[in-house]
């Protein structure tokens, strides 16, 4: 009976630092902002219309992992043969969102990025045969079912953006 007895207090004094441990994991990624992606969760479908005036359409989930910590987002567009992942998480240090990006054409992207003025607003610097330019990730227009997300690049250090691809966001669920 003593040997039983020495492991169940173990377990019953130590279980309350174990539960106090995992309440600061999720306090440490819950800082202000931590829900400014909010409106992006849930089940999408993602529309747009293609070079050729053909409309397309993918598929978007975005839900929170990791103690609520990351925004996850699996994106598919069949038709294309296309599909990316991201994570998503807020730096509470920087004040600023940090997202990576790949996908299956072994594309790699890394964002910094911001909630203001009720846009979404993720950048990143890029060259192209020693050229600079940046590149953004916008979204807008945010309704509770809906919002525009927007690709755009910028030659002039971010003074003015060329959309190059936009996108419809309609939620399914």
């Amino acid at each position: 009976m003593k040997r039983c007895l020495v492991p169940l207090l173990t377990l019953f004094f130590l279980a309350p630092a174990f539960a106090d441990d995992e309440r600061s994991a999720t306090d440490l990624c819950g800082g202000a902002g931590s829900t400014q992606f909010d409106f992006w969760l849930g089940e999408w479908t993602a529309t747009w219309t293609d070079a050729n005036g053909n409309e397309v359409q993918g598929a978007n989930s975005v839900t929170r992992v990791l103690n609520g910590c990351v925004v996850y987002e699996s994106f598919k567009a069949p038709s294309l043969g296309f599909e990316g992942w991201s994570v998503s998480v807020f730096d509470s240090a920087s004040g600023s969102w940090k997202q990576t990006w790949v996908d299956n054409s072994g594309g790699y992207l890394d964002f910094n990025g911001s909630f203001m003025d009720g846009m979404m607003d993720f950048r990143r610097e890029a060259f192209n045969n020693g050229t600079r330019f940046l590149q953004r990730m916008l979204w807008h227009n945010i309704e509770s079912d809906e919002f525009d997300w927007n690709w755009e690049r910028s030659d002039d250090g971010g003074s003015t953006w060329t959309p190059l691809w936009q996108i419809h966001y309609s939620r399914t669920r």
